[in-house]
């Protein structure tokens, strides 16, 4: 290599920081007391799905919008081994709280496949026989949003009464017991 070559490349090497810096800084993950990126979700067809989010209607809504106290958010992808081990307990969380009659509407939960078309997302939905709404992100658009975080990743949104919300959880990984898991949010949530 010449002389002006490694000057170029050396000079390229040292501009590399400023140009990254602002794409580093914009993915991380959504911060406990922070709010959530807009994530757009299209308005579930099924009307099972529209009435357990409290939803009407067609398009696109955010997380805040659905009724609900808390949410709770898993980002996960079907071809994650550890989505596919954690799906029965997310599972048994979902009928802990639609079982508990003070809990019943307060808390729902979704899933967001990464990198998922709907009909990975099907697939994974009838393997694991998921309960409640999951939603494709195949181009990766709301998984860059939340900061690119590995599967499974847990996100608990607390929606305040005018329309304002919280984040109280953001971690990677998926819980040991359900039911453990679910004294934690109730405890973080304030609910």
């Amino acid at each position: 290599m010449t002389k002006k070559c490694l000057l170029l490349l050396a000079a390229m090497a040292m501009c590399l920081p400023l140009f990254a810096s602002p794409i580093l800084a914009s993915i991380a993950p959504p911060e406990e007391g922070g709010v959530l990126p807009m994530i757009n979700l299209q308005v579930p067809q099924s009307d099972a799905a529209r009435n357990y989010l409290g939803l009407s209607g067609e398009g696109f809504f955010t997380i805040p919008q659905i009724k609900a106290k808390v949410v709770i958010v898993e980002i996960f992808s079907m071809y994650c081994p550890h989505c596919q081990w954690e799906a029965p307990k997310v599972n048994e969380l979902y009928w802990a709280v639609e079982k508990d009659s003070d809990l019943k509407g307060q808390i729902k939960i979704i899933g967001i496949g990464a990198g998922n078309s709907s009909y990975e997302v099907g697939i994974f939905r009838d393997n694991y026989q998921i309960p409640f709404p999951l939603f494709p992100d195949e181009d990766f658009i709301i998984h860059e949003a939340v900061g690119q975080v590995r599967t499974p990743y847990f996100i608990g949104v607390k929606i305040n009464a005018d329309g304002s919300h919280a984040v109280f959880y953001s971690k990677e990984g998926g819980f040991q017991e359900p039911l453990q898991f679910l004294k934690l949010i109730l405890n973080l949530s304030g609910l």
